[in-house]
């Protein structure tokens, strides 16, 4: 649809591409006069029975006026999408306000397209979409029959109200989110993204367009490479200037290749690459490998032809890897798939990994290689227009052959549904990453990526919320790798060091220590003439030590017992426990294979003991295994949902603000304490002053002990300076502390004070909430002055929170012994600090409007807590990456 068919008022953020319940793509968007036709061919192309069952009559021929109003819409009170498939519509989804608070819902499926979740998909949307209009309540009328329909209502997760009536079922449910909806959303978007993924890496057929006679060209080597792969399905080769390619006939076009063709590998240059992607739509292709260069790490000229590739294989239903990419490996049995330029296949095994760009690519296959590391699936998604990493994670949540997972990022274009599903594969297998940077500054030339405020600490954060594993470089990734996949993991920190040299076993144990592990046996030297069974007796106490949870091995070359002997002992060892162990064979070549057991061993993960160059890599290995473990163990704990909160109050009044200032601005005093007192967080009144009398005036009013503070802004910024004065009891008290702030002050201060009411004695923290371009909402907490101001002691989450985060929150500073109870002093009130933490988690979520919110000082006392001051500053709300309905980014 061209921007000349958009009417005014066209609501361009409802669209949205979406992953059907079979892995292919629709696009959602709304209704618009100029489908007027497509409307007329969707109704011609639908059974008699699905016409009855949606207009209860047989309505064979819509009238002009009947296709004039269901493609005339308002886009507040009357509301309709349609979800499109190479631009023919599939499903309509409408509603039309019947009251303030309920509209009436209706949908009509295509016959073709039923079974595959279009009216799920529609339903989802349209009740966010009323939700931001102020609709809270969706009813219809369903014939009794209309089982799929009705199922669409309560498969949702709803909860639905339903009667008959005169023979006709009316259904009724509030559409606000519910905890089992959520999961049904999330859950449905999984296993269409899994299926879609599945698709990609299991495909039946391929075809390669721009398989070149010429051994050098990139279309000839990946044809090579998955014949040499031993690919089981079919394969076909299209060029249009040859008879034959690698042995097999060439086809001029993919449309003209007899069989049906899954994959289609595009290997031409960039400028006929729309060519190609319209041959392949026409053709029903499902998914394109992209490895084409020339897009958007070209230029403007490449950007905009990206954008163009993206568009076209969406419109007609395709998944998009690339362009730019490397390519695509499985080394399942049943596939055998190397659609890559990586001319031989590592082997198989439980690794996953995920690169983006394909130089990186060849360098993490690499690495794999050399330390005989097995994959099960990698991939590499070159600009990642379309299939990223968070796609191959839905996949391997589920995959079997995947026991654990390595990703190299470049760039990270939805933050906060990366952390939904890494949370969830983390749960289940170890998720090891590799960032390169969060700023825009690390964005590759190519990738499409929001910038982002954030600071680095805060993508750690989120990270260490998903139970995610951050390694710096792909050789660490491969160093915790080989542990997990190998090992069991650690039950707790402590650790057996055995070796034959004391300045070894001392580096170890230093290691040890400085990574937050307890060494609990040893280190145990054996002297360098020891024997075999020596190590095997010592290498046995240590697995059998009650205290000890893994066993770190490090050894030189002995005197006596053959090196081979020593990494027999060690894997032997290893066999006998389920303790993880590692080994460092410092100087003793060759010898490694032999931590390796036969083949046969129906035990896996005790199949290998891995080896570490130096002890020093392998005990960081140890560390991040023995965190993601504690992670693991730990209670998720429950998503924070406090009482009292009036969300519509608060909507209310960023709404009034952003009405009177589009661009935004910072709310009044009487706004901000309107719009927490919604979320159940009370301001402590300040009175502003300038004159001393005015200053008496206002204590009198509230009562003594007061406070007064200048509110300079610069004030803070001057060491040695002090603009406060507390615990004033009395009118005279108030006069003189006036007057010395005014004269030392003036030139800073300018009269500018605050009297506020005097607190209970207590920690003063800092709570506050920012909503960033690419992350969404980011709430941070520390303990106010130098910690916050000059040591940036400052910690992160990222909403949705549980009370385990809020907690976790509160712990991550390292100035929280402070609150608890620090050099004798009486320990905060923990709990209600944490229910002010979550209040403004909620808040911060539910209000993209909220730009920024800051609680400056939060006096934490044993008491309570005291919110002392606050400042709100409203925006135009972004779009946010992960919006509450399904979508493609």
């Amino acid at each position: 649809m061209t921007d000349a068919e958009l009417p005014p008022g066209y609501p361009v953020q409802w669209e949205a591409d979406v992953v059907l319940r079979d892995g292919s793509v629709a696009h959602i968007r709304p209704i618009t006069p100029a489908d007027a036709d497509r409307v007329r061919r969707f109704h011609a192309g639908q059974s008699d029975e699905s016409i009855y069952m949606r207009f209860f009559a047989p309505l064979r021929q819509l009238s002009d006026r009947d296709v004039t109003r269901f493609t005339n819409v308002d886009y507040v009170d009357r509301v309709a999408l349609v979800a499109t498939v190479r631009d023919e519509i599939v499903g309509i989804g409408r509603y039309d306000r019947l009251n303030a608070r309920s509209a009436e819902v209706a949908f009509n499926i295509s016959d073709a397209f039923q079974g595959r979740g279009v009216g799920s998909v529609l339903l989802e949307h349209l009740a966010v979409i009323a939700q931001e209009l102020g609709v809270s309540e969706f009813v219809a009328e369903v014939l009794p029959q209309n089982r799929k329909m009705l199922s669409v209502f309560t498969d949702a997760g709803y909860e639905v109200d339903r009667h008959i009536e005169d023979g006709i079922v009316s259904v009724r449910f509030e559409i606000r989110p519910t905890e089992r909806s959520e999961a049904v959303r999330l859950s449905r978007e999984h296993r269409a993204e899994a299926v879609s993924m599945h698709a990609v890496l299991f495909p039946e057929s391929i075809a390669v367009v721009g398989a070149s006679r010429r051994r050098e060209s990139i279309g000839h080597q990946i044809l090579e490479n998955i014949l040499a792969a031993g690919f089981t399905g079919a394969v076909y080769a299209v060029n249009n200037e040859a008879v034959e390619v690698c042995g097999l006939t060439s086809h001029a076009r993919v449309n003209e290749i007899p069989g049906h063709v899954d994959l289609a590998v595009v290997a031409v240059p960039a400028s006929q690459v729309l060519d190609v992607v319209t041959d392949c739509a026409e053709a029903g292709v499902r998914t394109l490998l992209v490895v084409s260069a020339g897009f958007a790490e070209a230029g403007p000229a490449g950007q905009e032809l990206q954008s163009r590739l993206l568009h076209a294989a969406r419109g007609a239903g395709m998944r998009v890897i690339g362009p730019n990419s490397f390519g695509v490996i499985n080394n399942h049995a049943d596939v055998r798939l190397n659609a890559s330029l990586a001319p031989e296949l590592p082997p198989p095994g439980h690794l996953g990994l995920f690169s983006q760009s394909g130089a990186l690519g060849i360098a993490v296959l690499a690495s794999a290689a050399r330390r005989n590391l097995g994959i099960s699936v990698f991939a590499s998604a070159g600009n990642r227009v379309d299939v990223s990493g968070n796609d191959l994670m839905q996949y391997w949540i589920d995959d079997q052959d995947t026991h654990a997972v390595g990703l190299y990022l470049e760039s990270m274009g939805n933050p906060r549904k990366f952390s939904r599903i890494a949370r969830r594969l983390a749960a289940t297998k170890p998720v090891i990453v590799v960032k390169s940077g969060v700023s825009s500054y690390g964005v590759p030339p190519g990738h499409r990526a929001r910038p982002t405020r954030v600071r680095p600490q805060a993508f750690d954060a989120m990270l260490r919320q998903a139970g995610v594993i951050r390694v710096e470089n792909v050789h660490q990734m491969f160093d915790v790798a080989q542990l997990v996949v190998h090992q069991p993991l650690p039950q707790g920190n402590r650790v057996a060091i055995v070796g034959n040299s004391d300045a070894l076993g001392a580096l170890t144990a230093e290691a040890c220590v400085s990574w937050g592990l307890e060494v609990t046996h040893g280190p145990v030297s054996l002297p360098s003439e020891a024997r075999g069974e020596e190590f095997s007796e010592a290498l046995a106490k240590a697995f059998a030590d009650e205290s000890v949870d893994s066993v770190v091995t490090c050894f030189i070359p002995p005197l006596v017992t053959p090196d081979q002997d020593v990494a027999i002992a060690v894997r032997e060892a290893a066999l006998t426990s389920e303790k993880p162990c590692l080994a460092t064979l410092l100087g003793m070549r060759g010898v490694s294979e032999k931590l390796s057991h036969s083949p046969e061993d129906p035990d896996w993960r005790r199949e290998v003991v891995p080896a570490y160059a130096m002890p020093e890599d392998a005990v960081r290995a140890l560390a991040a295994a023995t965190r993601y473990a504690e992670w693991l163990a730990r209670d998720r704990g429950v998503p924070v949902m406090p009482s009292g909160i009036d969300r519509a109050a608060a909507e209310a009044i960023v709404t009034a603000a952003l009405h009177t200032h589009p661009d935004g601005r910072k709310l009044n005093p009487e706004e901000v304490t309107g719009l927490l007192a919604a979320y159940g967080i009370t301001v402590w009144p300040s009175v502003p002053v300038r004159t001393v009398e005015e200053a008496v005036a206002a204590a009198e009013s509230m009562g003594y002990p007061v406070v007064i503070k200048s509110v300079a802004p610069l004030l803070r910024h001057q060491p040695g300076l002090s603009g406060i004065r507390v615990d004033l009891g009395t009118e005279e008290a108030l006069r003189a502390a006036f007057a010395g702030l005014n004269d030392r002050l003036a030139p800073l201060a300018a009269n500018a004070f605050v009297v506020q009411k005097m607190a209970t004695p207590g920690v003063s923290c800092v709570v506050r909430s920012d909503e960033d371009p690419l992350f969404g909402p980011v709430v941070s907490f520390s303990v106010a002055g130098p910690p916050t101001e000059l040591l940036g002691d400052i910690g992160h989450r990222i909403p949705p929170l549980t009370d385990v985060d809020v907690s976790d929150l509160i712990s991550s500073v390292k100035a929280a012994p402070m609150l608890h109870g620090h050099r004798g002093a009486a320990p905060v009130h923990r709990a209600a600090l944490a229910d002010l933490i979550a209040r403004v988690s909620v808040l911060a979520d539910n209000l993209p409007e909220v730009a920024t919110l800051v609680l400056n000082p939060v006096n934490a006392h044993p008491g309570g807590v005291d919110v002392l001051g606050a400042d709100v500053t409203v925006a135009p709300p972004p779009r946010r990456k992960d919006p509450g309905r399904r979508s493609l980014t």
